[in-house]
């Protein structure tokens, strides 16, 4: 079991997400960065989906009533076990009593504790995922509050062979401390009504920063910057929407759909964020600068197949630190990752 010592509302229990119901209003939910939790997952080699904690308020503490395997990724923040200091990125093994604390992030927004075997919370709609703007999901649909207690899985990894712990290189999976800078450009695709913004308009998208407002949550980022003029008036049936869908209302300060989307919206789009870069809107803080740049679709699907690849392949370089590298399942998953790349 995991006790919550320091918290805040905003940090929650949360998997890939709810998927299949958008037609019901029911939306994604889920990580706002994905492949942080999917890899925090797999290093510890629990299921990609399994339900993890999503830390967004720090500092983070929690004490651990049995032993288990965890690690930490997401955003660069400093990892205290009992006092002793670990970087972000790292697998580690905890025993009965033992407190894990989670600092203020160097760079980055959000960090992501997951636990061997993953924690145990009734699923709806098939997701663990806490949908916080309809109040549904994790742990009695709400964030995290001090006292609370998670249940997780036993897990079989021994924690006798990782006395140290391990960990993986964010460079290597392309997650740089400059992807996370204004001059590292996040990428899109054009929106629907691209072609109805005005030439000055669709220009400044693209080579202008936008900050991030106070106005941002799981379910999107208010931006603010050069305002965005149509050419003319467009009167728009609401449509279904995505997380990554960047509108454009009344105002012309552009709004950037996130994790827990409306599903539907009659605002003009002038682009989406490819989902290979939907984790850097994950970590982008209140205040921080963010540039646009677009892509083809063909160039969007290779992102995502790179991204893909590099998952794997540190799943895999992580299976080595935890079991016999002469086992053939993870000589089989090397093999996989160098044929992917």
């Amino acid at each position: 079991m995991i006790e919550i010592l320091t918290t805040g509302a905003a940090n929650s229990v949360q998997d890939l997400g709810r998927f299949g119901y958008l037609d019901a209003g029911v939306s994604r939910s889920g990580a706002m960065d994905a492949s942080a939790l999917e890899i925090a997952n797999r290093m510890i080699g629990n299921d990609a989906g399994a339900a993890a904690i999503e830390i967004a308020v720090f500092p983070f503490r929690a004490r651990f009533s049995h032993s288990a395997l965890v690690a930490v990724t997401g955003a660069d923040c400093p990892v205290s076990l009992n006092g002793n200091l670990h970087p972000a990125w790292w697998a580690l093994p905890v025993r009965s009593g033992d407190v894990l604390e989670l600092g203020l992030p160097r760079s980055g927004a959000r960090a992501y504790l997951a636990v061997a075997g993953g924690i145990v919370v009734e699923n709806v709609l098939g997701s663990a995922a806490t949908d916080l703007k309809s109040g549904w999901g994790g742990l009695e649909g709400r964030g995290l509050r001090r006292g609370d207690r998670l249940v997780f899985t036993p897990h079989s990894v021994p924690l006798t062979a990782l006395p140290a712990g391990f960990g993986l290189d964010p460079v290597a999976l392309g997650r740089a401390a400059s992807d996370l800078a204004e001059t590292n450009p996040i990428r899109v695709v054009p929106g629907a009504e691209h072609q109805f913004f005005e030439a000055s308009a669709a220009t400044a998208f693209e080579t202008t920063p936008w900050k991030v407002t106070e106005d941002a949550n799981r379910q999107g980022y208010r931006l603010s910057g050069t305002e965005l003029r149509l050419t003319r008036k467009l009167e728009l049936h609401s449509h279904g929407i995505m997380p990554g869908t960047v509108q454009a209302p009344p105002s012309g300060q552009p709004i950037i759909q996130l994790a827990e989307a409306n599903t539907c919206g009659g605002y003009p789009k002038i682009a989406h964020v490819i989902e290979a870069d939907l984790w850097r809107l994950g970590q982008a803080p209140v205040g921080s600068l963010l540039r646009f740049s677009l892509v083809s679709r063909s160039e969007a699907v290779a992102a995502l197949r790179e991204q893909r690849a590099r998952l794997n392949r540190a799943a895999a370089f992580a299976a080595l630190a935890r079991k016999d590298a002469r086992h053939p399942e993870i000589l089989s998953a090397l093999a996989g990752a160098d044929r992917s790349s």
